[in-house]
């Protein structure tokens, strides 16, 4: 399995950017895929995921401005991102969850940079 993220980075506090994640494979195989982050210095934290069914949860850093969405035909997953702050300044990761049987699989991709600043 393969994850290859793009679409980051230097944009403006208050400016929009949407990054993509494309699936070497077919992301209903997945369980769950989403987005996390990690600025310098930081741990690892989670934005965004969505499930199966559709189903997302955000973080309460980014509810009302992130919005998360897959299409399994393209094989992507978007995270639109609006209102920016400089504190959204991070990597961002693609990450995807796999069950088989009952072992957890998870899949990274090699993350993009996302800069907020004037």
């Amino acid at each position: 399995v393969q994850l290859q993220a793009s679409g980051g980075g230097l944009v403006q506090p208050g400016g929009s950017l949407r990054l993509a994640c494309a699936a070497s494979g077919a992301i209903f195989s997945f369980n769950r895929m989403g987005w996390y982050r990690q600025a310098p210095g930081k741990q690892r934290e989670l934005v965004a995921t969505i499930g199966i069914s559709g189903s997302t949860n955000e973080a309460d850093s980014v509810k009302g401005r992130f919005t998360i969405s897959r299409d399994n035909a393209k094989n992507t997953v978007d995270l639109q991102m609006a209102s920016l702050k400089p504190e959204d300044t991070a990597v961002y990761y693609c990450n995807a969850l796999q069950f088989i049987g009952s072992t957890p699989y998870q899949y990274w991709g090699q993350g993009t940079l996302v800069t907020v600043s004037s």
